[in-house]
C-alpha cells in the first residue's frame, strides 16, 4: 500500500466513502442499491460485516505469490458472481463462514504478517472492500506493511477501483469468460466480458506489470485464467485481449485445474474435466501471440 495514504489521512477517507456506499449499495457491477448497514441483502447476502471461511498461510498459490513465507490469504464468504461450477461453493454460495467486524479482520492480518507471511492475499473482496479497508486502517497503524492482494473474479466496478487506488499493490482477478452469452449461462454476469476489459486496463493502469523482488511478488497485474471443457472460457480471445489491450509483459496463469463442482453436473459441457490437449492449446496460444510471463 502506498504510505502516503495512511499519512495524510486519505486510507481513512476512502474507508468513510466505502461505508457509506453501504447504505445504497452499487460497490459492483451489480448495482443493488440495497442497505446492508441497516441488513438488508443483495446479490452477495452480505450485510454490514464481512464473514471469513479462513485465514492461513497459504503454499499453494503461484510461486511468486507463495515466496519463502507463504500467502497470508483470507477467504471471505459469498461472492458477486453466480458460477454454477464454483469449486468453493460451500463457502462462495452457501455462506460457510463467521461473521467479523474490522478489529477481528484486521487481528487476522497481523498474525498472518508475524507468520511470516509474503503478503495479505484477499480472496473474493469485491463484494466486502468497504469492511476490508475498514479493518486495514486499524491494521497499518498497528504495523502492518506487506504487499496487498486483490484477489478476486474480475466483476468490478471502475468507480470503486479508482477510490482505492494505491491500496492494493498486486491485483489477482481471474478472468473467467471472453463471451457475455456464456458468461450469463454459468455466472449469472450478462455483461462481464464487457466489464472485465475495462477492469484489466484500470488495473494494470494503476500497478503495472507484476514486479518479482527476491522470489515474491512485490507490486503488478498478474492475470488468472480458468479453462473450461470446450473452449467454453473463450481462452483464446481472452489471451489476444490480454496481449494486445493490457501488456505483452502480463503474468498469465493458465489454469487446468477445473473439475465438475457445485451444478456442473447438469450442464453437459462442463460435466467432465479439461484434457491435457486443451491445456496445452491454451498454452501454445499464449506463446503465438506474444505472451511470455507465467502460464
Amino acid at each position: 500500500m502506498d504510505e502516503r495514504l495512511f499519512r495524510e489521512g486519505k486510507l481513512k477517507q476512502v474507508r468513510d466513502i466505502l461505508l457509506d456506499n453501504l447504505k445504497k449499495c452499487r460497490l459492483c457491477p451489480r448495482q443493488c442499491n440495497v442497505n446492508r448497514i441497516d441488513g438488508e441483502i443483495g446479490f452477495c447476502r452480505t450485510k454490514r460485516h464481512a464473514l471469513v471461511s479462513s485465514a492461513f498461510l497459504h503454499f499453494g498459490e503461484e510461486p511468486e505469490l507463495v515466496g519463502r513465507g507463504g500467502s497470508g490469504t483470507i477467504f471471505f464468504s459469498y461472492c458477486n458472481l453466480g458460477c454454477r461450477f464454483c469449486q468453493n461453493y460451500t463457502i462462495s454460495h452457501l455462506g460457510e463462514g463467521d461473521e467479523v467486524e474490522a478489529p477481528q479482520l484486521a487481528t487476522m492480518m497481523l498474525a498472518l504478517q508475524k507468520q511470516g507471511a509474503e503478503n495479505i492475499n484477499f480472496v473474493t473482496p469485491t463484494h466486502v472492500i468497504a469492511q476490508i479497508v475498514e479493518a486495514l486502517c486499524l491494521a497499518v497503524e498497528e504495523g502492518l506493511n506487506l504487499p496487498l492482494v486483490y484477489n478476486c473474479g474480475g466483476y468490478e466496478s471502475l468507480d470503486t477501483l479508482r477510490l482505492v487506488e494505491g491500496i492494493f499493490d498486486i491485483y489477482m482477478p481471474d478472468v473467467k469468460y471472453s463471451d457475455n452469452t456464456v458468461a450469463e449461462r454459468f455466472s449469472a454476469a450478462p455483461d462481464y466480458w464487457d466489464v472485465v476489459q475495462e477492469v484489466l486496463k484500470e488495473m494494470h493502469r494503476q500497478v503495472g506489470d507484476l514486479v518479482v523482488k527476491d522470489k515474491a511478488a512485490k507490486r503488478g497485474l498478474l492475470v488468472r485464467h480458468l479453462l473450461l471443457p470446450s473452449r467454453l472460457a473463450g481462452s483464446f480471445k481472452t489471451l489476444q485481449f490480454i496481449k494486445e489491450e493490457v501488456s505483452p509483459h502480463t503474468y498469465v496463469n493458465i489454469m487446468d485445474q477445473y473439475r465438475p463442482c457445485h451444478e456442473a453436473s447438469a450442464f453437459k459441457e462442463l460435466s467432465r474435466r479439461i484434457t491435457m490437449d486443451e491445456h496445452a492449446e491454451a498454452v501454445e496460444y499464449a506463446k503465438r501471440v506474444g505472451l511470455h510471463r507465467g502460464f
